[in-house]
């Protein structure tokens, strides 16, 4: 039918993955072009197929989700994706929907929802669960980490001391001092540990 929606999965969990597959496939409106398992592939396979729309998972090996959409859209800009993820934190949201992602949505939602919203995208629309929507508000919100504060948060998460930071990034650690007091400050917590926490729910950090 030449009025399908040309459906890419791009999805490590070969079962999940599997599962879209047959799920979508009952839908006479939508048809599977692709379906891969890393970023790199799905950037080779997005080039020979070049879907309407693609659902792209956020943790992936070779390449990330939020790096693999803005590969592919410097590529092809006007390339659809919809995030379908168990990741939440407002990070996450953040760094897919700045990459070119047009929607985002939670695995486990209802098949239903995941076609209504593959043809909002196809139709050029945006769909943003409201539970999203006010998380990416809060990051919005929110000030930014320097590049340097994200260094010493990653090592707060470890679990190392400020003179192991302090020896890591080759600075005082009076510097590694000012650096903490300036990310509880914009995290809005008291402490390391608070710190830790609130960087790992919000997908600030990578914690697998």
């Amino acid at each position: 039918m030449a009025d399908r929606i040309r459906i890419m999965l791009v999805e490590d969990h070969q079962v999940v993955r599997q599962g879209l597959v047959a799920l979508l496939s009952t839908m006479d409106d939508l048809e599977i072009v692709g379906s891969v398992g890393d970023g790199l592939e799905a950037i080779e396979t997005f080039r020979k197929v070049e879907p309407n729309v693609t659902l792209i998972d956020l943790q992936l090996p070779k390449l990330g989700g939020a790096d693999t959409i803005r590969q592919i859209r410097t590529e092809f800009p006007q390339a659809r994706f919809i995030v379908l993820t168990t990741f939440d934190g407002d990070e996450d949201i953040y760094r897919a929907l700045q990459a070119g992602a047009r929607a985002y949505l939670l695995k486990g939602m209802p098949l239903e929802e995941l076609v209504t919203t593959i043809h909002a995208v196809h139709n050029g629309k945006l769909h943003i669960p409201s539970s999203v929507a006010e998380k990416l508000a809060e990051r919005l919100s929110g000030q930014e980490l320097t590049p340097r504060e994200l260094s010493v948060l990653e090592r707060i998460v470890a679990g190392r001391a400020n003179k192991e930071i302090s020896a890591d990034l080759s600075i005082s650690e009076a510097t590694v001092k000012t650096h903490i007091n300036s990310l509880l400050g914009k995290l809005g917590v008291a402490d390391r540990t608070h710190a830790a926490t609130v960087a790992i729910q919000r997908g600030l950090v990578s914690h697998r």
